[in-house]
Parts: C-alpha cells; structure tokens; sequence
C-alpha cells in the first residue's frame, strides 16, 4: 500500500539538535540548523522553566517531518551525586540531598513570611 512506502524526512543531523537560545519569552528561539522560532518548551510535570538567551538546550523534532521542534532540557553541569535534586533559578537554589537535607540558597519566603536573616543582613555581618 502506498502510505507503507512515503518517504521519511530526517535530518541529517537526526531528530534531535542542541543549540543556544535565541530568543526567550512566549515565542522561544534557538539557533539549530539555523534560526527556529515558535520552539515549545517542556519541562517534567510540575516544573516551568524558561530557558535564558544564550542557554544551550536539547530540541526534539516531533511531527511528522520533524517540523514541530520543542525544547526539553539542558546539559546537567551541577556535579550533583546520583539522587540528589537541585531547582536553581536566577540568585536562588533549592537542594534535596541525599540525607535528607533540604539546602536552601537565597531569600527564603514563606507564605509572605521572610524566613531567616535577609541577604543584607548576611553582608553586614
């Protein structure tokens, strides 16, 4: 039957590039074969990341000809040991360690709450 025998489309580079960030807010952009704009970001669930300009992530092709290019992550460069977990965004990070230790960085604010000294306090002291 002839939809058996339609020709696939790859990329000579596969189905999947990497390459910095381009443009970020709602309409991603990343520097792939060239310049792809409209880029979805996904992320695990309960997770939202939006990748910086100049960031270098993993993108799939999905669709049937590789034209629905999304992005999935980025290279891992934090030296975590296996099973620790760590959330950084901007000046901040939340690290879940293997002890059971949860090793907060940056301002901590609990339901409008400051939690411990202020970062201005830390450089006075």
């Amino acid at each position: 039957m002839w939809l058996s025998r339609r020709e696939r489309r790859q990329s000579r580079y596969g189905g999947a590039l990497t390459g910095p960030v381009t443009v970020s807010g709602r309409d991603v952009g990343a520097w792939l074969e060239g310049e792809r704009r409209g880029v979805a970001v996904y992320a695990p669930g309960g997770y939202h990341w939006a990748p910086a300009p100049g960031q270098e992530v993993l993108v799939l092709k999905t669709g049937e000809r590789g034209e629905q290019p999304c992005a999935v992550g980025v290279a891992d460069k934090s030296g975590l040991k296996p099973g620790e977990v760590l959330i950084t965004g901007g000046k901040c990070s939340l690290l879940l360690g293997l002890n059971g230790t949860i090793t907060v960085s940056g301002q901590l604010v609990v339901n409008g709450t400051q939690v411990g000294p202020s970062p201005a306090a830390d450089k006075e002291g």
